[in-house]
Formats: C-alpha cells, structure tokens, sequence
C-alpha cells in the first residue's frame, strides 16, 4: 500500500508555483524548478531531501534552478528529450512511466504539445487521487499560448487531457487564474459556473492562498479552451 505523500506548492517569480510532492520519510520531488533558492530553503525547513527533479518544459522559469539543485543534490533530473535542457539525466517520451519514492509514487508521461513542441506532463494518482502536473500546457481558466508549437497540437493535447477523470487534480504552474476568468466570462458572460468560481477564487486571492489546484470537473464548466467546440464559444469567439 503506497504511502501518503504531500504536494505543496512553492511561489516563485511573480506567478510560478514550484510543485514539490514529500514524503513521510523525508524524500522529496520537485516539478519544474525555475528557481533553486525557495526550494532550498523548503527542504531545510522541513528537513527533506530531494530525490528528483521533473521537468514539463524547457523555459527557463522552469528550468533556472536545476543547476543549483544539483550542486546539492546528486539526483536524476526526467524531462522532455530536449537539446534546449541538457541536464535532463533521463529523457521521457509518451507512455513511459516512472516509479519515484520508494515506489510510493507511479507517473505515466503524456505528451502534450503546443505551448512547446517537447512539452509533456505527469499523471498519476496521489493519495488515491488522480492528479496531473500539466505545466505551462494547461492552466486553471486557461491554457498556456504558442511558443514553438503550433495551435493543432495545443488542440489536440487539450482535448486529449479533456478526457481525464473529473475529479483529476490539475497542479499547472502559473497563478493566471483571476486573468484567464476575466477573459473566460467575456467569452461566456452568461455562464453561471463562471460567475461564481471569479467569486470564489478572489476570495483565495484576498487571503493569499493559492487558486491551484483545480479540477477536471471545474475546467470543464468554465475553461473556454477546453469549451471551444460549444456553439455559444464559437460565436463569441467569431464575432
């Protein structure tokens, strides 16, 4: 039976969210570390131990960080097989699966195109939970735009993570909601779910606390990039 692990998020930058996922006995994983600093310190602070890093993508504030863990840690960095991250140890490709954490934690690899061309993502469940680590490929309200890839493949890679179970846990890395909201409820101004998450995750936002993670189910009723082929979208997104 795997053990319970933790996912907490470190801020970094002006909107980066550094997933790190623990466990009890004191490993660590962190998902796109763009910043070395904050997760230094976290492992110290909670007497931790980095046994990996994971990478979606090769921008440098997912990437910045690597190094510096690496002075540390003697670890194996996964990610896309990219010559833009040579420090990828171990480079992934669609359907392989990793087993992390002493077993604890299994993560299969999806590829997900489009924001990048070697963009990929981690699934699995946590806590008997489904999660995904989708990076800059899909955001809460939103989705991440093109830069290197080309808008088939960001449509076809969404609707690929469409399919996903509703009640997946979406940990993408960038804290864009309150934007992406503002711009969904211009696109559907009459959609209920909309109006009432922009309440809820302001509310978050007043208290600091982060609007991540999401859910598959909630992305579904108020994310226009996963509504696209809606009749009511496509107008508006025709007028």
């Amino acid at each position: 039976m795997h053990k319970p692990l933790t996912i907490t998020p470190i801020p970094a930058f002006a909107s980066n969210y550094l997933w790190l996922i623990a466990q009890d006995q004191g490993g660590a994983i962190v998902v796109d570390p763009g910043d070395a600093r904050p997760v230094l310190d976290y492992l110290t602070q909670n007497q931790l131990t980095l046994k990996a890093v994971l990478i979606t993508h090769h921008h440098l504030d997912h990437i910045g960080g690597i190094d510096r863990l690496l002075r540390t840690f003697d670890v194996p960095v996964y990610g896309p097989d990219s010559a833009s991250i040579p420090q990828v140890t171990d480079p992934l490709t669609e359907g392989d699966q990793l087993r992390l954490l002493d077993g604890d934690l299994t993560l299969e690899v999806l590829a997900v195109p489009g924001h990048t061309q070697e963009h990929i993502a981690y699934y699995g469940a946590i806590n008997s939970t489904p999660v995904i680590f989708s990076g800059d490929t899909l955001f809460a309200a939103g989705c991440g735009r093109l830069l290197g890839g080309t808008a088939q493949q960001l449509c076809h890679s969404l609707l690929r993570l469409k399919q996903l179970p509703e009640a997946t846990l979406i940990y993408c890395a960038h804290e864009y909601t309150l934007a992406n909201l503002a711009f969904a409820r211009a696109v559907e101004p009459d959609n209920p779910a909309i109006a009432a998450r922009i309440d809820q995750e302001q509310s978050k936002r007043n208290q600091n606390q982060p609007t991540i993670p999401t859910t598959m189910k909630l992305e579904k009723a108020t994310n226009p990039f996963l509504r696209f082929q809606l009749p009511g979208v496509v107008a508006a997104i025709n007028h």
